[in-house]
Formats: structure tokens, sequence, C-alpha cells
């Protein structure tokens, strides 16, 4: 994880670089940028020690938003930090850990130590494991003020797992910039991580578009979302899976949180004429072929066959899924779509689309809108026929 070489890690890790980032205030602006890049090079800092200094403090800033309060004090690379779990789905991660008993985790590719952060956080003892030099030479300092957790340089496969309660593991899936598609080929090779996960509780870090054919028979597949983004698959085996449970999908959003579990993919529920409101699952659940069970416990049903959108004749409020009140219908053509937004006199116009074709982009350039409303329009297919909805976003009571 991260292309940073180890003379930049030693760079970071001095005594001045380490003084300097704890004392100078992150740049808000371009010309902020300029003036202490100059203030730095003034002062008798090396170019290479000054861009270190300029290119950790870009990354802190951005790196608010996954580990917030942490991220002040933390050593990243952008790679690193892309890739890293953000701590409220890593909190997660660990509260799973906790409820099952586990005590103990060996933390399989810890990266810059996101995951490893949260289990330490829930009282677990943590091996953090990490392959390439230069990560866990950062893990070791963002961890280093936990007592709990030790980073060792190395790969899980020359590991000795005796004795520890589980194995987190997020295996490599890149070659330096180069994507791995072979699961073979991944560090380490999925084939290893699947045959640990038999004889020991395991929690697998996954791609959320990953084969779902590769996913071995008893174990729980649960998708994650954040904010709306699908952010993972996670596979979970011993004592850390649920019985019962083979599907689940997690959604974290500002409303709150919420799971929907299945024993298996659900499903799909019948096709029927458009109700009331529309409800638009959220990827999670389209991803765990979740959508039966959902338009079930609304009372709802498809509008199509192939289009993950349900109907229902009730409001919706949950986190597992939007919902619009419809307003009108018609038949999809530009001309009609245009003639639509005309007369509903719309000033904001929130444009969604699954099914067609369609730029929403390029129509948004063709549509008046020159009003005080908003809407949103679903350009989607309902009982095999192309349709335009004017809809309503019903907002939740925790929005």
């Amino acid at each position: 994880m991260g292309n940073m070489e180890r003379s930049e890690v030693m760079a970071l890790l001095s005594p001045v670089a380490l003084e300097l980032l704890a004392t100078t205030d992150p740049p808000s602006s371009k010309d902020d940028v300029l003036a202490l890049v100059s203030r730095l090079r003034k002062a008798g800092h090396s170019p290479e020690l000054t861009s270190a200094v300029m290119g950790q403090l870009a990354l802190r800033a951005k790196a608010i938003d996954k580990f917030g309060e942490f991220a002040p004090r933390m050593l990243l690379t952008k790679e690193g930090l892309e890739q890293a779990t953000r701590l409220s789905v890593a909190s997660h991660h660990a509260q799973r850990m906790h409820w099952a008993g586990i005590t103990s985790v060996v933390d399989a590719g810890c990266g810059i130590g996101g995951d490893a952060l949260a289990f330490a956080g829930v009282g677990l003892t943590v091996r953090a494991l990490e392959a390439n030099e230069a990560t866990a030479a950062l893990a070791a300092y963002n961890l280093a003020p936990l007592d709990t957790v030790e980073v060792l340089h190395r790969s899980v496969s020359d590991e000795d797992l005796e004795g520890v309660d589980a194995l987190w593991c997020d295996p490599a899936r890149r070659a330096g910039a180069t994507r791995l598609h072979n699961p073979e080929d991944w560090s380490p090779s999925l084939e290893w991580v699947f045959a640990h996960a038999q004889t020991m509780p395991a929690g697998i870090k996954l791609a959320p578009g990953m084969d779902r054919s590769l996913i071995p028979e008893g174990m729980e597949a649960q998708w994650v979302s954040y904010q709306g983004s699908v952010l993972e698959m996670v596979l979970w085996s011993g004592k850390l899976a649920r019985e019962g449970i083979t599907r689940s999908a997690l959604v974290l959003t500002s409303r709150g949180s919420a799971e929907l579990l299945g024993a298996g993919d659900a499903p799909d529920a019948p096709v029927g004429d458009l109700l009331r409101y529309l409800i638009e699952p959220d990827g999670a659940v389209i991803r765990a072929r979740l959508i039966g069970d959902l338009a079930r416990h609304h009372h709802g049903h498809m509008i199509d066959a192939t289009i993950a959108y349900v109907t229902t004749d009730q409001e919706v409020h949950t986190p597992l899924a939007s919902c619009f009140e419809i307003l009108e219908v018609i038949p999809y053509s530009v001309k009609g779509v245009e003639a639509l937004v005309k007369k509903s006199d719309l000033g904001e116009l929130e444009i969604k689309k699954r099914g067609l074709d369609i730029d929403p982009a390029h129509l948004r350039t063709t549509l008046s809108l020159k009003g005080s409303g908003h809407a949103t329009l679903i350009l989607t297919r309902a009982a095999g026929k192309k349709i335009a909805i004017l809809a309503r976003r019903v907002e939740s009571a925790n929005d």
C-alpha cells in the first residue's frame, strides 16, 4: 500500500520533520501554501523536507473525513489514505469482534492502521502485519500511542496464528499502480485466506463488486455503504458470522445506521403498478440482493423485473432506502420531459436514472429551470416501458 520510498519515510520520522508537523498549521489557501513553503525554505529546511512536510499537511487535511481527531497526528501516503478503512466503518468491524468475544486479532495487511486503531479502541490485543516496509513504518508511528498494538513488517503467510482469537485480512489487490484481477495473485492469496477462515474466526475485507461465485459456503457476506457509496464487502467466518445469516447490508448515513439480514439472496417481489411512493434501495441492499425483502417489509412491489426500484403506498423512513413521492408519470421522451419540467415551475432539479441509456448532464442543458420549485426527475422503466417520473424526495425525520 503506497509507493513511498524508505528514504522518504525516514525523513518524515526525523525529529525535525515531526516537530514541524506538530507545530505548523495546515495552509487554508494557495497563498498560505506559498507563504509556508517560503517560510520553511528561509528557515534552512531542504527542498525534500519542505516537500515532505507540505505533503503530509495536505494529506492530514483530507484524512479528517476518515479519521476525525486522529488525522492531525497521523503519517500518511496518498494511496494508503485512499485504501484505508474510515474510522466510522472500522468501528463496526471492531464491534463485531467485541460482540463475538474476540480478545486478540491479527490484522493482516494493516496499511496505515485504520482497522487496528478501531480494534484497539474496543480493547483488543492487535498484532498488525504489513508487508510493505515503508507503510509498516508509518503504521508503527500511527499506532504507537496504543499499548495493545504491535506492528510488524511481515507477511501474514509467514506468521504463526496459533493462540490468536481471530484473523482480520485486507488482501493487497495491487502491485504498485497495477490492479491484480486474479485473486490468487493477491497478497495473501484468496485461497490462503479462505483456508485459514475455515479454521479460525475471520473477517475478510474485499471489494463490493467481487465475483459472488467466489463466496464460500457458510460465510456471512456483508456489504457496507457509507453516505450512499458501497465501500466494501466483508466475509465473516466462525463465530464472527451470525447463525443463519449469509447475506447482510449495513448502511451508515447521516440519518443513522440500519442493517438488513437474510438467510440467502432474497427472491424479488412481484412486479406491479406504480403506487404513490417510489423507493430506491441503498446500494448495499442491492449488492446483497435483499431488495425483495426490503419491498415486502414495506408492503411494496417491484416496478420492473430488471430495475431495482420498489413502489409502495406508504412513506418509508429508513437509512436502507430513499423515498420519493410520485407527482406525475409520463412515457419517456425528451420533448415530454422538457414540457413536464417547464410546466412544473422548477428552479432546482435532481435527475436520477436507472435502466435507460441517457446522459442526465446533457438532458439538463435542454431543460428550462427558471421557476422556484424543486423536484426529482427519475428516468427508468416500469413493466418494460420507458417512463419519466416527477417526484418529491421524502425527507427523513433524522435529516
